[in-house]
């Protein structure tokens, strides 16, 4: 582990800055700033001078402290700018121009991995399996194409964390497409993306790297005690939650029952896919597994949620990356990247 004590600028959301000493009885699970808390407290104990930026909607906060402080590195928890998912990428691009190393994906790989129509593309182009889908733009009317078979899944185009995901999502008739397209149109604020739904398991697979790559264990998300009619998917209330993960029996952990062979081809597929979109630092490949033994790759989350305990860290302690060796990782990484090479 390179022990090289850094000066490192923690960029978090404005409204997610921890506060510098936990009141006692805080349930840090809870806490929205947890993630945040997390990696900045870590990087301390590992002994970095971490210093956190709350970032809205002022690019110029991010230069002056680059000036200022002159930090090593950026360790980058935004998920967005200005409350706009998608201007992540934006961010990013500045970090470049500033000459300043950070942590996560690049932008390219940040903007082709976002929009889950044109990831699906490349993928495709790159022979990896995806589902069929189409895409329903606002204003423009929903005709479904017939190559696209019952049942459906209808999800936002680029918003993440499950946003806009409930058991509605899967459809079965071209009435309640329409509703749903509607509803991803009205309530969400995007276009929608309707892909053939695949009945199976709901697996992910950590990536760590930017040429040289690791596939961390293979993850499942388990539906213990979903009743039988229900779809097993990964909904917004199945992630955030708490109460409805209890009462259906709903945890994550190391895929039950594969084979060590069928791991190997699902980890590999799963770095084709990172290295097909141009993705570098980390991300988590979210994959269905269907009865035939075939692998899906739904999507790929550049920049996933990396707190202490949650899938990706407990898939890298699996793997024997303990949370101080993955985020310690995470920075050599950054200092290795050179935009230049993605190409």
């Amino acid at each position: 582990m390179n022990t090289q004590k850094l000066r490192v600028l923690a960029l978090v959301h404005r409204h997610l800055v921890p506060p510098d000493t936990i009141p006692e009885g805080t349930d840090l699970v809870s806490a929205p700033w947890r993630t945040e808390y997390d990696v900045i407290s870590t990087l301390r104990a590992l002994g970095h001078d971490v210093r956190p930026l709350g970032v809205h909607d002022d690019l110029g906060d991010i230069r002056r402290a680059a000036e200022e402080w002159k930090p090593h590195i950026a360790f980058n928890l935004l998920e967005g700018f200005d409350d706009v998912a998608v201007f992540d990428q934006n961010v990013v691009s500045h970090l470049e121009l500033l000459k300043l190393p950070y942590t996560g994906c690049n932008p390219r790989g940040l903007l082709l991995a976002r929009d889950k129509s044109l990831s699906k593309k490349l993928l495709a182009y790159h022979r990896i399996p995806v589902p069929d889908f189409d895409v329903f733009r606002i204003g423009r009317p929903v005709r479904r194409q017939t190559r696209l078979k019952f049942p459906l899944i209808v999800k936002s185009l680029t918003q993440e964390a499950s946003i806009g995901i409930s058991q509605a999502s899967v459809v079965d008739s071209d009435e309640k497409l329409k509703e749903r397209v509607a509803f991803i149109h009205h309530s969400i604020g995007t276009a929608a993306i309707v892909e053939q739904y695949v009945e199976g398991r709901e697996l992910y697979v950590g990536v760590l790297g930017n040429q040289l790559l690791q596939s961390l264990p293979v993850w499942e998300l388990f539906f213990t005690n979903m009743p039988a009619d229900a779809k097993r998917i990964a909904t917004d209330r199945v992630k955030w939650s708490v109460k409805y993960q209890q009462k259906y029996g709903i945890e994550s952990g190391p895929a039950k029952d594969l084979a060590d062979v069928d791991s190997e081809r699902i980890q590999h597929i799963c770095k084709r896919a990172y290295r097909a979109l141009e993705l570098s630092g980390l991300a988590r490949i979210d994959l269905r597994l269907d009865a035939s033994g075939q692998v899906w790759v739904i999507e790929a989350n550049p920049n996933p949620q990396i707190a202490k305990g949650e899938d990706f860290a407990a898939s890298a302690e699996k793997a024997g990356l303990g949370y101080e060796t993955l985020l310690q990782r995470l920075l050599n990484l950054g200092l290795r990247w050179h935009p230049e090479s993605v190409a």
